[in-house]
């Protein structure tokens, strides 16, 4: 059983795990094509813990893998932004949304070939 890993997604370094969804902005731009539900694989996974031993990549792992699924898609926090003109004696406010990717990770899979690298 793999405790967790470390991965490179969507321009964060995330630590997930199996059975567990996560969001994530700037994950791709065609999801819309892609749908939800579905399948996605990493292979940049960068650290990789099972039960008391840790295998580190530099940069990335070998023959690791992670799998899951995208969910769907939706909205962050709304961020607010106030900005005020002193000298005209005015303010503005606005602000957005930024869309969020949610995944779910299903499996993560790695196969030491080389026992002194692992």
């Amino acid at each position: 059983m793999i405790g967790y890993a470390i991965i490179d997604i969507g321009g964060k370094q995330l630590r997930v795990e199996p059975g567990r969804f996560y969001d994530v902005r700037h994950f791709t731009q065609n999801l819309n094509t892609w749908g939800s539900d579905a399948r996605i694989s990493t292979s940049r996974v960068l650290l990789i813990r099972n039960g008391s031993e840790i295998s580190i990549g530099s940069p990335w792992l070998a023959n690791a893998v992670v799998k899951g699924r995208f969910l769907h898609s939706c909205f962050g926090s709304k961020l607010i932004i106030k900005k005020i003109f002193p000298k005209r004696k005015t303010r503005r406010t606005r602000g957005y949304r930024e869309n969020i990717i949610r995944f779910a990770i299903d499996s993560i899979q790695f196969s030491c070939q080389n026992a002194n690298n692992c």
